[in-house]
């Protein structure tokens, strides 16, 4: 069902699905059958028909990569064909509304990252809450960014760029992804905790932001991991720190910022979601599905490879994950004098 059709049924009255919701129930109460048991046999048959993963990405990049794994992962398990729906617009907004308004049946599912709670913060205005208008099933990986430099830049390491922010006299400027993006907000905790003054330049997509900082066209990034680890690599560019809590494995070198700035931390990270109310036994189904996928072997050294840490918490922990997320980046802009107008 499409949003706009959803939508104009919820108009009309009760939803087609509430409507078999509630018939189900009262043939199920009639015939001595309780909700439990009629949703555990729902869980036993599920699924019977295609399933989709809604993404608030476009094709290529690591939110589609995920979905698509995860898709042909559970293709193979639930011999039923998996769709990757890829809705790549307004920072993931379209795709979380459609999520919102599904059924919460277990056929549409939503691939969510860092934006879906940065978005929470930036746009007060949410036609959604962004983690009570949903079941959160599990948080798949997490990853900081990557503190990159030119080559040329009279930074060497971690130390030296905290003192050259510092006492510089040219006006400084770090570029992103684009407004409300890890980077940016990485930026700005960076600017809040050190007192640094920095513009921020918003690019449309990692990849311009990139080719400018190898273009030396400004100072610092706060880049995604698996575009700026190919070109530090490649001695383009140069690794200052991550901006998680600690070390990653794949970059056991290359120190946290916390290490100098205690308490900074900014994670990119990536979950599993559906509607709100999705009944237990079919979250506890598709949580159990999804982390077959998280510890399979194959799945953790392709992860562990491009930066990101595996984690596979309980749906509980999950929920309160991203709620904890969402306030931390309310007060960074609240406290920071964010604008996004």
């Amino acid at each position: 069902m499409s949003l706009d059709s959803n939508m104009s049924t919820k108009k009309q009255g009760l939803s087609s699905g509430l409507r078999r919701t509630l018939i189900a129930s009262v043939v199920s109460i009639a015939c001595g059958i309780t909700p439990a048991v009629a949703q555990a046999a729902a869980a036993d048959d599920f699924p019977n028909r295609p399933v989709r993963i809604i993404t608030p990405a476009n094709p290529g990049g690591t939110t589609d990569f995920l979905a698509r794994l995860l898709a042909a992962h559970f293709t193979e398990a639930w011999k039923q064909p998996v769709i990757v729906d890829n809705r790549g617009s307004a920072s993931g907004i379209n795709a979380a509304e459609i999520t919102k308004n599904s059924e919460p049946n277990g056929y549409t599912l939503f691939i969510v990252y860092h934006q879906h709670t940065v978005n929470a913060a930036i746009q007060p205005k949410l036609p959604y809450h962004a983690v009570n208008d949903f079941t959160p099933i599990t948080q798949m990986t997490a990853a900081g960014t990557l503190l990159v430099v030119n080559p040329a830049h009279p930074a060497k390491n971690l130390k030296e760029f905290l003192e050259w922010t510092k006492t510089t006299k040219e006006p400084i400027n770090f570029g992103s992804a684009g407004i409300g993006s890890g980077g940016h907000m990485a930026g700005e905790l960076y600017k809040l905790m050190t007192g640094v003054k920095a513009q921020h330049i918003p690019y449309k997509g990692t990849g311009p932001a990139i080719v400018d900082l190898l273009a030396n066209r400004y100072h610092f990034n706060f880049a995604g991991l698996t575009a700026a680890i190919t070109q530090v690599q490649a001695g383009k560019l140069r690794a200052i720190a991550v901006s998680a809590a600690k070390r990653l494995q794949s970059l056991p070198d290359v120190p946290a910022v916390a290490e100098i700035i205690p308490g900074f931390e900014v994670v990119g990270w990536y979950g599993v979601m559906a509607p709100a109310n999705l009944p237990k036994p079919l979250l506890t189904k598709i949580h159990a599905e999804t982390n077959v996928l998280l510890k399979d072997p194959a799945f953790v050294k392709r992860m562990t490879s491009l930066g990101s840490e595996i984690v596979g918490n309980d749906p509980e922990t999950f929920r309160k994950f991203m709620l904890a997320d969402v306030s931390k980046w309310v007060d960074l802009v609240k406290r920071s004098g964010m604008k996004f107008n």
